[in-house]
C-alpha cells in the first residue's frame, strides 16, 4: 500500500501508533523495516503519530526519529484523545539535549525559549491544566524541595538540572529553584534567610529551623512571609517568664465563652485555670490573669494571616 501511494505522488507517509500499543523498540523497528522494504520510500518523508495510552508516545516518537522518521506529529502539553499525544516540549528538548550525541545530529527548527509561554497559553485557552510534575513545563519541573537536592543545587545547578528553566523561556524568581518545605535542610533555610537580608547566628538558626520544620509539616511550601514571621518571633521575642502550654476555648450561640489555659511558670510548675468570659478572647485573658496573679489591661488585639490559605501562619 505504501509503495503504491508513493507511486501516485504521496510525499509524506504517516505511520501512526493509534492506540499507543507499541514499545519504543517495536516502533523504531517498524520504521526501519519500512525503510528497508518499501519501494521509493527514500524519496518521501516518514511521519509518526504516537498516542500516549501506555505513557510511551514521546519515547516512540524519538525511536521513530532515530530510525529515519523526519516528521513527528505532537501537541503542546501532550493534549489529545484519551491519554493524549506525544508532547511537543518533551520531543523538542530531548532532541535539543541528546540529538547531536545520540541521534546522529538530529535537530528541530523550534525556538525553545517560546515553549513555556506556548504551554501556558494552550492551558489557559483549552482549560486543561498542566499537571505539576509534567516534564519540561510542569510547575515542579524546576523546583527542588528535598534537602539533599537543595544543597546540591546551591553548590551547582547542574547537579540536578539537565537544562535551565531559562532555556524554555521560564525565568524563576528564586535562584536555584529552591522550594522550602518539610524536606528542606538547614543549608537551604540559611541561604534563603541570607538572600532576604537576615544573618542569624548558629543558635538562633537552630531554633528557627526547629520551628520551620514544625510549620512545614503542616503546610506545603513555606513562603518568605512565613520565614519572616519565624525570624521575628525568634530574634525579637522578649525574655520568657511564663510559657503557654495549651489553650482551649469553647463558645457558640448555646455556650458561655469558656477558656481553659495551661501555663508553666518561672518555678517550672504547671498551672491550669478555666474561666468564663464575655467572649473567647476575654475568657482567655481572664484565665491568664488568674494564673499569673498579675492584673493586665488589654488595650488592643488583632490576628493577621501571614500568607493566604487556611494553613497560613498568623501573627497576633
Amino acid at each position: 500500500v505504501l509503495a503504491e501511494v508513493i507511486k501516485v505522488g504521496a510525499t509524506t507517509l504517516n505511520i501512526p501508533d493509534t492506540t499507543g500499543w507499541n514499545l519504543p523498540l517495536e516502533f523504531g523497528g517498524l520504521i526501519t523495516k519500512l525503510r528497508e522494504n518499501v519501494e521509493g520510500i527514500d524519496d518521501v518523508v516518514i511521519s509518526t503519530h504516537c498516542q500516549n495510552d501506555l505513557g510511551l508516545s514521546t519515547a516512540n516518537s524519538l525511536a521513530g526519529a532515530q530510525n529515519g522518521a523526519r516528521q513527528l506529529e505532537c501537541t503542546i502539553n501532550g493534549i489529545g484523545e484519551r491519554a493524549g499525544n506525544a508532547s511537543l516540549e518533551e520531543i523538542v528538548m530531548a532532541i535539543m539535549l541528546r540529538g547531536q550525541q545520540e541521534m546522529g545530529g538530529l535537530r528541530t527548527g523550534i525556538v525553545p525559549e517560546h515553549i513555556y509561554m506556548a504551554s501556558k497559553m494552550v492551558s489557559e485557552y483549552s482549560g486543561m491544566m498542566v499537571q505539576p510534575h509534567k516534564a519540561i513545563v510542569g510547575n515542579n519541573a524546576f523546583a527542588h524541595e528535598s534537602g539533599i537536592h537543595q544543597d546540591g543545587m546551591l553548590k551547582s545547578k547542574e547537579t540536578y538540572e539537565i537544562m535551565s528553566p531559562e532555556t524554555i523561556g521560564l525565568n524563576r524568581t528564586i535562584d536555584a529553584g529552591i522550594v522550602l518545605g518539610k524536606h528542606s535542610g538547614r543549608h537551604a533555610v540559611k541561604t534563603r534567610l541570607s538572600e532576604m537580608g537576615y544573618e542569624v547566628g548558629s543558635d538562633d538558626l537552630d531554633e528557627i529551623f526547629k520551628r520551620f520544620k514544625a510549620v512545614a509539616d503542616k503546610k506545603k511550601g513555606i513562603k518568605d512571609e512565613d520565614l519572616e514571621a519565624l525570624v521575628s518571633d525568634q530574634l525579637f521575642q522578649n525574655t520568657q517568664v511564663w510559657e503557654l502550654l495549651e489553650a482551649q476555648v469553647v463558645c457558640g450561640t448555646m455556650e458561655m465563652p469558656t477558656a481553659t489555659v495551661k501555663m508553666r511558670g518561672p518555678d517550672g510548675m504547671e498551672h491550669i485555670e478555666s474561666i468564663v468570659g464575655k467572649g473567647p478572647v476575654d475568657a482567655c485573658y481572664k484565665a491568664v490573669d488568674k494564673i499569673v496573679k498579675s492584673p493586665v489591661n488589654l488595650l488592643d488585639y488583632s490576628v493577621n494571616a501571614v500568607t493566604e490559605g487556611i494553613d497560613a501562619l498568623a501573627v497576633t
